[in-house]
């Protein structure tokens, strides 16, 4: 990986430049969920997708209230971390990393919470409530596989939200500090190995910088802007909006590549200070597809709404 994590511990003999960029922002879940719930309110009001918004502000806003009251520790892993680091690996490579069976409680809560909802997305939260801890495992691998087909574009986003949930709050309490390598791989997240949901331009103290937000344990880090998020290509970034006239303007846009052919979200806060990835993400699902009719494949996973 290009962005390197290292313990703490180690990080002593690294020298960093005042005014260096943070490669790295680590997760703040107890925020997180909140405002994105808040968001998908905002936004579900006279919007065409009102109606799947309000329901993704449902499960945003049962997360937080799981990171509340149901929080998650970090294990002692011994020196776990500390070969990660050597090797460049992720800390918490999603796929590999051995779950805690409080992945499954987090998720069987969010279900109860959900489950009294009308029509599929109540039958589906009961279904899961339901599901035995081997096909719940398997759903899981699948899903953090990249599989799915497997998983279905109904059971997804709440298996999802609570391996987030389960993962965010992992990755919050890491103790660690993060190393800019020479190598410019950096599509997926350092942390967990997943792919990213958008890219943010931020303010405050990374004002104008430009982070990609991580689907699944909600970290971001860092990558210039102008550069393909996917391939890291410069050559032919296209930059593509919902609004009439000057796509520069537009708070979310599309941003192609004509070397790979991917695209992903970017969102400039400096034009809406209340934009948040996963929730504009999913409320530009028009733009997703005006990119898809001109050849364009999407790069990233929006964790409220999968394939299928």
């Amino acid at each position: 990986m290009s962005i390197r994590i290292v313990p703490l511990d180690e990080a002593g003999r690294l020298q960093t430049a005042a005014g260096e960029i943070p490669p790295l922002l680590l997760p703040q879940p107890s925020e997180r969920y909140l405002a994105r719930s808040q968001r998908l309110t905002a936004l579900a009001d006279g919007h065409p997708m009102a109606a799947y918004l309000a329901f993704a502000a449902r499960i945003a806003a049962a997360q937080h209230r799981l990171v509340r009251e149901q929080p998650v520790t970090l294990p002692q892993r011994g020196d776990y971390f500390h070969h990660c680091a050597e090797h460049g690996l992720p800390p918490l490579g999603a796929a590999a990393w051995p779950r805690d069976p409080v992945w499954r409680d987090l998720l069987r809560a969010l279900c109860a919470e959900l489950a009294a909802l009308p029509g599929p997305a109540g039958q589906v939260a009961r279904e899961l409530e339901q599901t035995d801890d081997a096909a719940l495992e398997s759903a899981a691998r699948a899903l953090l596989d990249g599989d799915f087909a497997a998983v279905g574009s109904a059971r997804a986003p709440l298996l999802w939200a609570a391996l987030s949930v389960y993962f965010s709050q992992l990755a919050a309490q890491l103790q660690v500090t993060a190393v800019a390598e020479p190598d410019d791989a950096r599509h997926l997240c350092p942390v967990c190995a997943m792919p990213p949901v958008a890219s943010v331009v931020r303010l405050g103290n990374e004002s104008g910088l430009r982070y990609l937000h991580c689907s699944l344990c909600e970290s971001e880090w860092h990558l210039v802007r102008a550069k393909c998020s996917n391939c890291e290509a410069t050559r032919d970034i296209g930059y593509w909006s919902l609004e009439q006239g000057d796509s520069q303007q537009a708070a979310v846009r599309g941003e192609s590549c004509g070397d790979c052919g991917s695209y992903l979200k970017i969102l400039a806060l400096d034009k809406d200070l209340n934009a948040e990835p996963a929730a504009d993400d999913l409320a530009t699902l028009a733009l997703d597809q005006q990119l898809e009719q001109r050849g364009f494949a999407r790069s990233g996973v929006n964790p409220l709404l999968f394939p299928g």
